[in-house]
């Protein structure tokens, strides 16, 4: 019998909408101990993904991302129905090895950094830009009235939680607890009130979407 459930109340983001997404422990962490480039996700966090790769995974394996299926995948293609552009810091852009060199979302990909000067080619998809506005403008620019996803990692999704320009936050919480590395709300101490859009669950990860209201 299958454990997929879907609580989901809500079809996908509005247009426009700024969209803060992120995978977690039970106990709070986006990544385990020593994240870095090749193995982004920390020792033992690559167990936060199962949900995303369709089942276990290592960085040694090989991985495929397009094998999410179920209620994984509905979850997904729910987040990214509408997206015009997408933002993520420097430091989740160079735990991920920058994707190999290419941005492979729908959508080009803002990258916030303290060295735009760093930016590569533009064939690659990615943009550089400096300050959280500033990043935020230019995604809105690209995504030309399509909604904006705040990819991670965990500082940026705080800075514009902080900055109050998030619309939705959607916490993915898969079943470990990591016990060390990085976590979700690490020195947050604004309060925010927020509202369950809705629920999808699968046995890989419960997924969460949640309104912040301001």
């Amino acid at each position: 019998m299958s454990t997929d459930t879907d609580t989901s109340t809500d079809s996908g983001p509005a247009t426009g909408r700024v969209i803060a997404s992120i995978t977690t422990s039970v106990d709070g962490y986006v990544t385990g101990p020593d994240d870095r480039p090749g193995q982004g996700l920390g020792v033992g966090g690559e167990r936060l993904h199962h949900w995303v790769m369709g089942g276990p995974w290592t960085y040694d394996s090989g991985h495929d991302v397009g094998g999410t299926r179920g209620e994984d995948r509905a979850w997904l293609d729910e987040l990214t129905t509408g997206l015009g552009a997408g933002v993520v810091g420097r430091g989740m852009y160079e735990a991920a090895g920058a994707w190999g060199g290419t941005n492979p979302f729908p959508g080009p990909l803002v990258v916030l950094t303290h060295r735009p000067e760093d930016q590569p080619g533009p064939e690659r998809g990615f943009v550089f830009v400096e300050g959280l506005d500033a990043a935020l403008a230019r995604a809105r620019e690209l995504a030309a009235g399509g909604g904006i996803s705040l990819g991670g990692g965990a500082d940026l999704i705080r800075q514009a939680l902080e900055a109050g320009v998030v619309d939705e936050l959607a916490v993915s919480t898969a079943p470990v607890v990591l016990g060390a590395g990085k976590r979700l709300f690490e020195g947050f101490e604004h309060d925010l009130d927020l509202e369950i859009l809705g629920v999808r669950h699968s046995s890989y990860a419960v997924h969460v979407r949640y309104a912040v209201r301001r």
